[in-house]
């Protein structure tokens, strides 16, 4: 049995559809008419979310779904599960609590892959673009080890404390880049059209103007004649740079002098390795092999000289090295989280040594974040005023000059 999404016409000749369980498309478009229902199409969830050649020979986009849908999606599952609702049974309530069509089909196609009798990890591969690799494997594991309630409980929680962290960054960034981005618009309405008009008055008394209202003048008339070029140029440039760090040697550079900045480079080791450590630490503390969890929490990096020192200290660790000392050669990772992980490996409690890292990362990052973005803002504004400021005095230093002359 399986789930099959359709799009149909019901009486009155409106466009209705939904998401029903079925063996095939032709049962489907049968318990259709049994409804009054004129099928139109009918389409398997999982064939339709998989990626395949479309009109035109184009490839279908994948899409996943964001933090918070699948947050509650596994809380949800977790809850169920725990209360001792068979798989099959709490993924049709999960379905049904839902608002969202496109969640409700996945999860109904997850459905039917247990109601043939396969696993929970074997439903969700069915759709690799939506759960990752760190869900599929921990479910995999809490499966085979008969703690899948515990382990969804620890995986919900990891899930939404990762939304939560992404959401802290995304509201501390939200202020200053509207700040930023007023202040730019700002600027350039002020050089674009008041400074012109103003301008004028002094263009017809033959005075010399001074060194700043000339300049002020020449910025105004450049921007005024070569605005759509430089915009142009600008957008050329970033597509440019976009190209450019798409090419992988390019890209890896681009990540290590990432790593080398002062500021930049703390908050980049900091976001990457939080996420390692806890992504490691709810992998080891499902049962998954060693070898394993460190292949899956080296993807969840994005910085590529990290991923990479990751893969190598894997290699040491498959000959017998330990996993501090591996991480420790690359030079890239905080030392209190690689003495933690030392820590970890010589006390038996490596889980507990990599959960505390992460939450011991997580907590210096959000200070360091709370603490750049505490003397962004007001550094902006300071910008801010100065360039009106200096645009104020080119303004007014002619008129200084007129006054001078009529005295």
């Amino acid at each position: 049995m399986g789930a099959f999404e359709y799009l149909a016409l019901d009486k009155a000749g409106r466009e209705t559809k939904g998401v029903i369980e079925g063996d095939s498309p032709r049962q489907i478009r049968s318990q259709l008419r049994e409804k009054g229902l004129i099928p139109l199409n009918v389409e398997e969830v999982a064939q339709k979310e998989s990626a395949k050649p479309g009109s035109g020979g184009f490839k279908r986009i994948q899409r996943g779904i964001s933090s918070t849908d699948l947050a509650l999606l596994t809380r949800q599952l977790a809850t169920l599960t725990r209360s001792g609702l068979p798989l099959d049974e709490a993924t049709a309530t999960v379905a049904r609590q839902t608002e969202k069509p496109r969640l409700k089909r996945l999860i109904l196609g997850v459905r039917a892959m247990i109601v043939e009798g396969h696993s929970l990890a074997d439903g969700l591969g069915k759709f690799p673009h939506v759960f990752p690799d760190l869900y599929r494997a921990t479910v995999a594991a809490g499966e085979q080890s008969g703690f899948l309630d515990a382990v969804l409980e620890r995986l919900a929680d990891y899930t939404e404390n990762r939304q939560q962290l992404q959401q802290r960054i995304q509201l501390a960034l939200f202020y200053p880049i509207i700040l930023t981005v007023i202040a730019i618009l700002v600027v350039t309405g002020l050089l674009t059209y008041v400074v012109p008009e103003v301008v004028k008055v002094f263009a017809d008394t033959g005075q010399a103007l001074p060194l700043l209202t000339r300049i002020m003048i020449s910025t105004s008339d450049f921007l005024r004649d070569y605005m759509l070029l430089l915009v142009l140029g600008l957008v050329l440039l970033g597509g440019g740079i976009r190209h450019l760090l798409q090419q992988p040697h390019a890209k890896k550079q681009f990540h290590k002098s990432l790593l080398k900045l002062p500021v930049i480079g703390k908050l980049n080791r900091g976001i990457n390795t939080a996420r390692f450590a806890r992504t490691l630490s709810i992998l080891a503390a499902s049962g998954v092999n060693v070898l394993d969890a460190l292949r899956i929490s080296g993807e969840v990096v994005s910085n590529i000289p990290m991923r990479e020192a990751i893969h190598e200290a894997a290699l040491r660790v498959r000959e017998g090295a330990a996993l501090g000392k591996s991480l420790e050669r690359s030079g890239y990772f905080p030392p209190i989280t690689v003495n933690l992980i030392s820590s970890g490996e010589v006390s038996g409690k490596l889980e507990e040594m990599l959960e505390r890292a992460a939450t011991n990362q997580e907590r210096e990052l959000e200070t360091t974040i709370a603490m750049i973005m505490g003397m962004l803002e007001p550094l902006l504004i300071l910008v801010m005023g100065g360039v009106v400021l200096v645009i104020v005095l080119a303004i007014l230093l002619p008129i200084f000059d007129l006054n001078q002359l009529v005295k």
